[in-house]
């Protein structure tokens, strides 16, 4: 049902943009009014996002741990697993940030006759997801060349990098490669995957598709169907500096690729991809475990009428006396 749910989604976005660029030519709309709305949901979705999770009380530490805490002197502790201190924090999130150090860790069971239970590591998963993430990201940095005039030194620099293998006279860039391959493999691990498939939702698979689609057509554009670039530099420039112009044809497959980039960036605050942000804002990552050194005392705590048991038990002395219950004071 998720699977094809997400299917009939992509279907109509796709119908859309076809319909609304190849047949009713509404260049300006889909050029300029609807990313201008997709960068104004994005970022106020984001800003809302993240004011709603720093408002979160977070009276105690809680940070998910897995090695030694620091106590005695003479006990080694992990100063990376189980941080004590600002800097093995921030050593633990760059490590989780970079190279997910926790989905590397991971590991997933089966049961076989026997009964034996067995453990292996999910490498492969780990491997798709670096790929993935990495390979979006250097994508991202390469179409800066668009958006800045003139181009920042460092992006030549990425894309000589990245495009050293070439197939004949044109450079192949292996992030491209790369996000077709993880997003591919991270599409059918829960398609092919019984157990992965059953807590899948309509949540998982859009995205995936979504960005299938977004990196298919940009992959189509670069080395298939090429598109004016230099109208595509005007655009991108024009909707930067706030000085739109009437974008004209540049092309079906380029508007599909806009149209795509622009429906990622609204549904982006407001799904799981947040996890971007969210990261960062986690108790469970971004605290360190010095509980054993510093008592956390509940800041939201405020004083309240109490009874104490020395109270209480003056108050039913005769009635504790006559039914035999022990007293603390005779």
């Amino acid at each position: 049902m998720g699977i094809t749910l997400s299917l009939l989604v992509m279907a109509a976005l796709l119908l859309i943009v076809i319909l609304g660029t190849g047949v009713l030519h509404l260049y300006y709309f889909f050029g300029v009014v609807v990313p201008y709305l997709a960068i104004a949901i994005f970022l106020l979705g984001i800003i809302y996002r993240i004011i709603k999770w720093a408002r979160v009380p977070v009276p105690f530490h809680i940070p998910t741990t897995a090695g030694q805490q620091k106590s005695l002197p003479w006990i080694k502790d992990s100063k990376f697993d189980n941080p004590s201190t600002p800097a093995g924090v921030a050593v633990r999130m760059a490590l989780e940030v970079l190279f997910f150090r926790s989905l590397f860790r991971n590991t997933k069971f089966e049961l076989h006759e026997g009964p034996k239970l067995t453990y292996h590591w999910e490498k492969w998963l780990w491997l798709a997801a670096l790929v993935f993430h990495w390979s979006f990201f250097l994508i991202f940095l390469r179409h800066l060349r668009f958006f800045t005039e003139p181009v920042p030194g460092f992006i030549p620099l990425l894309e000589g990098l990245d495009g050293f293998l070439r197939v004949g006279v044109r450079a192949l860039y292996l992030t491209d490669l790369g996000i077709l391959v993880a997003i591919t493999y991270l599409f059918l691990r829960r398609v092919l995957i019984p157990q992965v498939r059953y807590i899948s939702l309509p949540a998982d698979y859009f995205p995936l598709l979504l960005i299938f689609g977004l990196a298919l057509s940009g992959v189509l554009m670069r080395y298939f169907y090429r598109v004016d670039i230099t109208a595509v530099k005007e655009l991108a420039m024009g909707l930067v500096t706030l000085q739109p112009k009437a974008p004209g044809a540049i092309g079906l497959l380029f508007y599909i690729h806009l149209f795509f980039v622009s429906v990622l960036g609204s549904y982006f605050p407001f799904s799981k991809l947040m996890h971007m942000g969210g990261v960062f804002l986690s108790p469970t990552r971004n605290l360190a475990n010095n509980s054993r050194a510093y008592r956390h005392i509940n800041p939201w705590n405020y004083p309240v009428p109490v009874h104490t048991y020395a109270e209480y038990e003056e108050e039913f002395r005769d009635k504790m006396k006559l039914a035999g219950l022990p007293l603390e004071k005779e």
